[in-house]
């Protein structure tokens, strides 16, 4: 008995799962008002690129509560008024230690940034920079980040 061979092409395609996207709170620092905004960027622990203080969702936590607690562990934001309401999302690709990759949508959320600490638990790993807006925005990599931080 012969085995068929069997079809490929167009007609026999299976569809690609496309894994979902894990969902990230993301905390956008500022201070100040109209031209004299700026927002707070923060180096990554690996790359070193410059990037907005997040994490995953927290516990016990809002997602506003959670932004705000990435900000003091990661930036050093001790104090700081927090929109309830996400400004925007935006997608990346989250880089694992193994080269692998997870699919991620971070929720934005502004801090008005009241009160900074220079001893904060990331201090010794990130390095952290007061810019303008439309400076940030030419930093990070993310599109989507782009334009929030732009639009802020």
């Amino acid at each position: 008995m012969h085995d068929r061979p069997k079809k490929t092409g167009p007609e026999t395609a299976q569809p690609i799962a496309i894994p979902s996207r894990m969902m990230q709170v993301a905390a956008l620092c500022y201070k100040g008002k109209g031209k004299d905004r700026k927002v707070l960027l923060i180096t990554s622990r690996g790359t070193g690129r410059w990037i907005i203080p997040k994490g995953w969702p927290i516990t016990g936590k809002s997602s506003p509560e959670a932004a705000l607690q990435e900000a003091w562990e990661e930036a050093g934001v001790k104090a700081a008024t927090v929109d309830k309401t996400a400004i925007g999302t935006y997608r990346y690709d989250k880089i694992l230690d193994d080269g692998g990759f997870i699919p991620v949508e971070a929720h934005v959320f502004a801090l008005r940034v009241e009160k900074l600490s220079d001893a904060y638990p990331e201090a010794h790993e990130r390095r952290r920079r007061w810019l303008r807006p439309k400076e940030a925005a030419r930093m990070v990599d993310e599109p989507e980040l782009k334009k929030i931080l732009k639009n802020i």
